[in-house]
């Protein structure tokens, strides 16, 4: 199998992942999108002969349009760009998990910083402001305040970028202190953790703690309807624990797995290569 990754930095994710490959004998051709141009008829990076491209793409932008292009190609790529398009845009995200009927965060999207704090106001205090595009908790606010509501949407307003100004409110969930990542193949649950600490944001790149979680069959439903909803592949899918079960707050495209292989017993990047082998397997089959 001849696989091609798509990267703006190797990191250890990636590394693991090339390693695995790598291993077992498959040719791997590494395309850092920043050295190449990608056309309408073509693309200079060695894409053609690939059975299957893999984004690992640090940037959203870079993610989105790489990925189109290889459609555009006709060359198979994970995750598609119609996946990378929903869990990129934290709204079409909470839209798709809602259609779903999955139990996601009570949320508003306003446009303006007067109806974003009639919003915030009609959550109460706390609640939580997000950019609708970002990673890694930046830019996330908890708005404890009238005051601090008003200044941060205030500073948003004038940051200058127009997503900035599409403000995207949601009521603040209490959690036990922790959170729930999933990875999963295509709905299929490959290994979970919990994500533990003092602050109110829990993700593993703001130093949380990690421990590995069992996923019960009523995780691994909403895992599954999670992936449908936004159109599979190799997803992080993440949880919250609420007295009334469990909420699903975001699905992560390009999800970095080496915390979750260090928590977990199960091999990641070995799960992750078996699944690549697959897809690849099955692009031939109808791919005459």
């Amino acid at each position: 199998m001849r696989v091609g990754i798509l990267y703006s930095r190797i990191r250890k994710d990636e590394k693991l992942l090339l390693a695995e490959l790598r291993e077992r004998g498959h040719d791997v051709e590494k395309v850092d999108v920043r050295k190449h141009g990608f056309g309408l008829d073509g693309t200079d990076a060695a894409l053609e002969d690939c059975d299957l491209v893999v984004d690992r793409c640090l940037a959203t932008s870079r993610s989105k349009y790489a990925t189109e292009f290889c459609k555009h190609y006709d060359v198979p790529v994970v995750n598609s760009p119609d996946t990378a398009a929903v869990c990129a845009d934290k709204v079409r995200t909470s839209l798709a998990l809602d259609d779903a009927g999955l139990p996601t965060p009570d949320t508003t999207v306003a446009f303006t910083t007067e109806s974003a704090l009639e919003a915030v106001e009609s959550y109460g205090y706390p609640c939580v402001l997000k950019p609708v595009v970002g990673s890694w908790g930046r830019l996330m606010a908890k708005l404890d305040s009238r005051n601090a509501a008003e200044a941060v949407l205030e500073h948003k307003a004038t940051l200058g970028h127009y997503e900035h100004k599409v403000f995207y409110i949601q009521d603040f969930v209490e959690k036990p202190g922790r959170d729930i990542r999933v990875l999963a193949t295509d709905g299929e649950p490959v290994a979970a953790m919990t994500r533990s600490g003092d602050h109110w944001l829990t993700n593993a790149a703001k130093g949380a703690e990690t421990n590995s979680f069992e996923v019960d069959e009523e995780v691994a439903e909403l895992v599954e309807t999670a992936s449908d909803a936004v159109g599979g592949g190799l997803l992080g899918v993440d949880l919250m624990e609420t007295g009334d079960g469990y909420t699903v707050h975001e699905v992560n495209h390009t999800v970095e797995f080496k915390a979750l292989n260090d928590a977990s017993d199960v091999d990641v990047p070995a799960v992750v290569v078996d699944w690549l082998e697959n897809r690849a397997a099955a692009e031939v089959e109808v791919t005459p």
